[in-house]
């Protein structure tokens, strides 16, 4: 989780800052963070574009890091996902389908749904706490 926090500041959306990582094996197979589509300006440049109080410029942290797994042709099913906030509706069901059978997450964000769905298709949810020396996670990178 350490890690997802260190590329949590990498976030080009300073709306919130979220990382993501895959493992498998005690192996990092893909990392990602919020930012905006490659090629484009980032919201920290130009600002958000807002749609019903979320920046919709912004592609999401667990997006970003099954996208990066595959672009570059890396298999990550069976994998565990640690990400800093847990994984909205949309980002829930893309790492379900990409085959990822475990998220750990670091505070809870917006979406309930995801509790009684993970516990349907057994794919297990573990809540990990920032503990008080780690970096904060609300949008100041450390």
């Amino acid at each position: 989780m350490n890690i997802a926090r260190v590329v949590a500041s990498r976030a080009t959306c300073d709306r919130k800052f979220v990382g993501s990582v895959i493992v498998r094996d005690k192996t990092i197979l893909s990392t990602g963070y919020n930012g905006s589509i490659r090629g484009m300006p980032h919201c920290s440049e130009v600002g958000h574009m807002m749609e019903e109080g979320h920046c919709v410029a912004t592609i999401h942290a667990e997006t970003n890091a099954v996208l990066q797994a595959a672009k570059n042709g890396v298999s990550i099913d069976g994998a565990t996902v640690y990400v800093t906030a847990s994984p909205c509706w949309s980002c829930f069901k893309m790492i379900t389908n990409a085959g990822i059978r475990r998220i750990v997450y670091g505070e809870f964000y917006r979406d309930a749904r995801i509790f009684d769905i993970a516990s349907r298709l057994a794919v297990e949810l573990v809540h990990l706490p920032a503990s008080p020396a780690a970096a904060p996670e609300s949008g100041e990178p450390a």
